[in-house]
């Protein structure tokens, strides 16, 4: 266990020693009332799409429904997962989640709370575990992502009170949760509602526009290119004063900061290039929905290999391209190639075929849709206001219940 996570448990410890309990309750580290079972690392060469049982990878654990790849292999029954079952992802985001899918195999890196003690209402247990797994993220140095451990999930100090006590609490909370939960359903309803309005006029407006101008590819009209990493052994590479990105940067619209800052040395020794502001980056791989996104740099910056960028040529419109690019998401997705591990290429970026009407087409069409996406974005940013609200109250109520105040 990390120094760090040590001592800043040890705090913890002493807090809880301090920290006041209604008479009844108890603090309990988790392993005294259930086990934690890590995932077992199945054999990458035998996932596929089609064929096999579904694989729990920590990207399927938000969906909680389906997984993104199947193993066709041999496997141990005690790896199965059955609707209901806690699991918790344990890099990066450290989350306990529900699973309500089919069975499906656990992997390497989620692990699943089991054994639970009959003086145990498991339920109460996933209520309030993820606020500890939040500071346990909170403290946790990382270099490129944060890691958990079983151990540390089991050295958790849990407050308890007696068996009926805590069936209470769930029952509160199953409650008060069913009117919150549908009101986030509501507004996460509203948020896809004009994702899909604003994806219907991208489709509307370029069918019509390829129905009355030719395609020319995007390597006769931009320059596409890439980046590198920088070695991360080297420290004469970071801490410098050149903007360096990665894929990202794509899941925002913009790019107005840096991920890191790398030097001179860095740029020079690397061959990397400095992509000037207006330069669209679209994701070449990444994990989830990453793959196939398309930002644009409002900072010069160089970026890493990961993705691909587009310097569209002056007489052109980069905004045009842009807006293109976002229509074509699912197409870009689908042109990857490389199995289970698709990727996107410098050579797919190249061919893609863009409808090109005249620079002052491709304005009107850039003003019409900025301006439904102005509506749109104010829209998704009430609603994603009132989601945040809402799970500001349920935290709320959560910390009430845990101090024996619900």
């Amino acid at each position: 266990m990390p120094t760090q996570y040590k001592n800043e448990q040890n705090k913890k410890n002493k807090m809880s020693e301090l920290y006041k309990l209604p008479a009844g309750w108890e603090w309990k580290k988790l392993e005294t009332v259930l086990d934690v079972q890590n995932g077992y690392a199945f054999d990458s060469k035998l996932f596929n799409e089609s064929k096999g049982m579904p694989l729990i990878r920590i990207r399927d654990l938000k969906n909680g429904y389906n997984t993104e790849v199947k193993f066709s292999g041999y496997y141990d029954e005690k790896f199965v997962v059955k609707k209901g079952d806690f699991l918790i992802g344990m890099d990066g985001d450290f989350i306990c989640y529900v699973w309500k899918g089919m069975q499906a195999l656990l992997n390497q890196r989620v692990c699943r709370l089991i054994n639970f003690s009959e003086a145990l209402e498991p339920k109460y247990v996933f209520y309030g575990i993820n606020k500890y797994l939040t500071e346990i993220h909170r403290i946790t140095s990382y270099v490129t992502v944060k890691h958990i451990s079983s151990k540390q999930i089991k050295n958790i100090e849990f407050p308890l009170p007696p068996l009926a006590e805590q069936k209470r609490i769930v029952a509160k909370l199953d409650s008060l949760f069913e009117k919150i939960d549908k009101a986030i359903e509501l507004h996460q309803q509203n948020i896809t509602n004009t994702n899909t309005l604003m994806a219907s006029t991208l489709d509307k407006t370029f069918k019509k526009l390829e129905g009355e101008y030719s395609k020319q590819k995007i390597e006769s009209f931009s320059k596409v290119g890439t980046g590198v990493t920088p070695l991360k052994s080297r420290k004469d590479y970071y801490n410098g004063s050149i903007n360096w990105i990665t894929s990202k940067a794509t899941g925002y619209d913009f790019v107005t900061e840096a991920e890191m800052l790398i030097t001179d040395f860095a740029i020079k020794e690397c061959r990397l290039k400095i992509y000037p502001k207006g330069t669209l980056v679209v994701a070449l791989y990444g994990q989830g929905k990453t793959r196939g996104q398309v930002t644009e740099l409002l900072i010069e910056s160089a970026t890493n290999q990961a993705v691909a960028t587009i310097v569209v040529d002056k007489n052109q419109n980069n905004k045009y391209l842009k807006f293109f690019l976002k229509k074509s998401y699912l197409d870009l997705r689908e042109k990857a190639s490389g199995g289970t591990q698709a990727n996107l290429n410098l050579t797919i970026m190249k061919n893609i075929e863009v409808p090109l009407p005249p620079l002052p087409i491709q304005q009107q069409t850039v003003e019409y849709l900025d301006s439904i996406a102005t509506k749109v974005d104010k829209i998704k940013q009430l609603n994603e206001q009132k989601l945040e609200s809402l799970k500001a109250l349920k935290a709320s109520i959560l910390d009430k219940a845990f101090r024996g105040e619900l």
